[in-house]
């Protein structure tokens, strides 16, 4: 006969060694396993290819997405046709903050920038869970109040008139976020992401380079070799 207090396994096959996605999600992270593990019994796994959409901006936010593994862009198109990066997420990170809203849809739209591995969380099995354990509530102020945060920086960060410094102020924050030692982003999505053209990030990216500030390792891939140095770039405009 099993022992009551044996610790319960996942359930789903990507979750290993007793270790649950929702274990990497600051949402989720506190649940006791019991209740990570009725989640993931109740989750979808899915896979997306490299460029294709997630979601577009409009469409029904009906469910947490959760990221395994991959990289995905949060952006937005003007009536140009000309792209704007809100964010790019990674493994660890989950889309969730419009689901509150009543009728809500994505204001934005999700961009798979490699193969994307997604657990899914359907809103009714989200709601159900804040009903039963209010403290959860406590815990998602604490996050929106972070996101806001983010939000405010990114807004800061953008209103830089010197696009030595904006780059520089995005380097750091993406060193810090990214998975690896490496960021790991097109010459396209950094101006995007930040509203520079590509010509005058790889200018940039080349000063910074010889100033041995930062690695450009070829293949989208760009290593900070001296944070203090970028800090001190970034620090000139305040």
């Amino acid at each position: 006969m099993e022992k009551a207090n044996k610790k319960a396994l996942p359930s789903c096959a990507n979750c290993k060694n007793s270790i649950w996605c929702t274990q990497t999600i600051p949402l989720f992270s506190a649940l006791p396993a019991d209740v990570q593990r009725s989640l993931t019994d109740h989750s979808i796994q899915t896979t997306k290819a490299k460029g294709s959409f997630l979601f577009r901006v409009g469409e029904k936010v009906d469910s947490v997405l959760i990221i395994r593994k991959g990289r995905i862009k949060l952006c937005k198109y003007d009536a140009d046709g000309n792209e704007y990066i809100l964010d790019i997420i990674h493994d660890g990170d989950a889309i969730w903050e419009n689901l509150f809203l009543e009728n809500a849809v994505f204001p934005y739209s999700a961009v798979c920038l490699s193969k994307v591995e997604l657990c899914e969380i359907k809103k009714s099995e989200f709601m159900q869970l804040i009903a039963e354990r209010p403290n959860i509530a406590m815990n998602l102020i604490s996050l929106l109040s972070l996101r806001l945060k983010d939000s405010n920086e990114k807004a800061l960060l953008l209103s830089i008139r010197d696009p030595k410094v904006r780059l520089a102020g995005f380097l750091l924050d993406r060193d810090i976020r990214c998975v690896g030692p490496e960021i790991k982003l097109k010459l396209e999505d950094i101006a995007a992401s930040i509203g520079l053209r590509p010509e005058t990030v790889s200018r940039n990216l080349s000063q910074f380079e010889k100033a041995n500030l930062i690695k450009r390792l070829g293949h989208g891939k760009i290593m900070v070799t001296d944070r203090s140095g970028l800090k001190k770039v970034y620090g000139s405009s305040h």
